[in-house]
C-alpha cells in the first residue's frame, strides 16, 4: 500500500492512497465522509436517478482496507450517512456490510453536518474523540491538532480533478471517501483561508503524492 508518511502534532501518520490516514502505532484506521445512502437521497429531492450501487462499492472499499490493515479502532468524521432518512432507506447488502464492520473493534461515529442522529450499526456516536495529541471532529475549529473532514478538498493536476488531503501544523482534513462525493477545490477561498500558507496537499491514487497547497495569493492566517 503506497502511503505517504507524515509527522502531525507527534503522531505518527500514513495519508493512503485510499483516501484514509493510518495511525500505525495506534492501530487506528481514519476516514471522512462516505455519503452513504447519497443515490436515495438524491432520487428523494427530485434529482436524476443515480446508479445505486456507490454505498455497496463505498463500503467494499472499507471492508478491504479493514481486511488489510486490521485496525483495532476506525474513526468515521462525520457525514457517514447523506441524511438520517438515508441511513434508514440502505439496501439489506449494505446494512449486513454496515453490521459486519464494526465487530470485533472500537467503530466511532462522529457527528456530521448531514447525519446528526446516532446510526443503528454497532459502533458508537461521539461530536469529537481526542486520541493522545490528535482531536478528531468533522468540521475544522481553530484548535491545533485537529483532523477533520467535511470539505472532500481536491486539488486540479493537468487538468483533472484529484482528492487530496490537506496538512499544515494545526490541522489536517481529509478528502471524502464516498464513492458519489464531490468536492472543494484547495484554491476556494474557505480551504485557503484555513490552512497556513506553507500548508501540503496530499494526492490520492495509486501513489500518495505530497506537494505545496496550491494557492491562488498570499494568505495571512486569521
Amino acid at each position: 500500500m503506497m502511503g505517504f508518511d507524515f509527522t502531525f502534532h507527534g503522531a505518527q501518520l500514513t495519508a493512503l492512497g485510499h483516501r484514509a490516514v493510518w495511525w500505525a502505532s495506534q492501530r487506528t484506521l481514519v476516514v471522512s465522509d462516505l455519503h452513504l445512502g447519497k443515490s436515495e437521497r438524491h432520487a428523494r429531492r427530485g434529482g436524476a436517478a443515480l446508479p445505486p450501487y456507490e454505498g455497496r462499492d463505498t463500503l467494499e472499499r472499507l471492508r478491504a482496507l479493514t481486511d488489510r490493515l486490521d485496525p483495532s479502532t476506525v474513526i468515521c468524521l462525520g457525514d457517514s450517512f447523506d441524511d438520517d432518512r438515508a441511513a434508514g432507506a440502505l439496501i439489506t447488502e449494505e446494512r449486513e456490510l454496515l453490521a459486519a464492520l464494526p465487530k470485533g473493534r472500537r467503530w466511532v461515529w462522529i457527528e456530521g453536518n448531514h447525519d446528526p442522529s446516532p446510526p443503528a450499526f454497532g459502533g458508537e456516536a461521539l461530536s469529537k474523540l481526542t486520541l493522545g495529541p490528535l482531536t478528531f471532529r468533522h468540521i475544522a475549529t481553530d484548535q491545533s491538532g485537529e483532523v477533520s473532514g467535511h470539505y472532500h478538498p481536491k486539488v486540479v493536476v493537468r487538468h483533472q480533478s484529484r482528492p487530496a488531503f490537506l496538512v499544515d501544523r494545526d490541522r489536517l482534513i481529509l478528502p471524502a471517501f464516498g464513492t458519489y462525493t464531490g468536492g472543494l477545490r484547495a484554491t476556494d477561498p474557505v480551504l485557503q483561508d484555513l490552512m497556513r500558507p506553507d500548508a501540503i496537499a496530499i494526492l490520492c491514487g495509486p501513489r500518495a503524492l505530497p506537494c505545496p497547497m496550491p494557492r491562488i495569493k498570499p494568505h495571512a492566517r486569521r
